[in-house]
């Protein structure tokens, strides 16, 4: 029986597997599954066995599951290709027989709330469907999502967006791997549906503040309408379905899709979230 992470070439599949190693988790009991071949090799020399697991090819998920295993499924990044993707790993898990599936959905679970959900929630239906025992990780933000946000603040002093007065919950991507890690080496998670997201919510005056305080330097936030922020995006070049995607997320924060604070990162982890000033400081180190 095995851990077996999906995704695991990405940042937080490869923090996940960081944070069971910490944890105690015996590398040769991990499975770190990715299509990119240079990072299984990096991923290998932590002692974790890996395998090649691509999502639009479900034979390579087949070979890496088996029964009893544990199988932590990461969310693809292709989005509006990820429903058929993880039901590749969804199916592999169920005919392999493995124990458990461990899913990293979005905060809230409402497809009418935030644009990125409705991937999410059919996926969640799938794995319901799948009848095997799961626990439903609904990740809130990273904070180190807003690197493009960083260096517009040290860069001209501004950062701005549509976001309004809309608050962020947001955690550090170590943060979430922590609590992945908790769910899949402890028992009595499953069927268990679990809100994570930072213990503080924050605006992004308060972003502002906290970078500048960390660059040393002025930083203002300049709150934009969907429209001229629109404009500001279309004259630096987006195509218009990025333009709708980046302007409709700032429409969901503003209506407040990822504010919700529940504690269950802390509580499931053992440790507090990472507080926004903190990783702040060190991504501008």
């Amino acid at each position: 029986m095995a851990i077996v992470i999906t995704g695991a070439t990405g940042q937080l599949g490869t923090l996940v597997i960081d944070s069971l190693i910490e944890r105690g988790a015996a590398p040769t009991e991990i499975v770190a599954g990715g299509r990119n071949a240079e990072r299984l090799e990096l991923l290998a020399a932590k002692g974790v066995r890996t395998a090649t697991i691509d999502y639009s090819r479900p034979e390579t998920a087949a070979a890496a599951i088996n029964a009893g295993d544990t199988v932590v499924l990461i969310s693809g990044s292709e989005v509006g290709t990820r429903v058929a993707q993880h039901e590749t790993v969804i199916n592999a898990a169920k005919d392999a027989g493995a124990a458990r599936i461990v899913y990293t959905s979005v905060l809230g679970g409402d497809p009418d709330a935030l644009i990125l959900a409705p991937e999410h929630v059919a996926t969640e239906s799938l794995i319901r469907e799948s009848g095997l025992p799961a626990t439903i990780a609904r990740n809130g933000w990273y904070t180190e999502n807003y690197v493009a946000d960083i260096a517009q603040g040290e860069t001209t002093g501004v950062i701005a967006n549509s976001a309004g007065k809309g608050r962020v919950a947001s955690a550090s991507r170590s943060d979430y791997a922590a609590g992945l890690a908790a769910i899949a080496l402890e028992d009595g998670h499953e069927g268990k549906v679990y809100e994570f997201s930072g213990d503080k919510a924050w605006d992004f005056d308060e972003f502002a503040a906290a970078l500048a305080e960390a660059i040393g330097r002025d930083v203002e936030y300049r709150a934009l309408t969907t429209q001229e922020h629109a404009a500001a995006l279309t004259s630096n070049g987006l195509d218009e379905g990025t333009i709708g995607f980046i302007t409709g997320l700032d429409a969901n924060i503003r209506d407040g899709a990822l504010s919700l604070t529940t504690g269950d990162l802390s509580r499931v982890s053992g440790r507090p979230t990472t507080p926004l000033a903190e990783t702040l400081r060190t991504l501008t180190a």
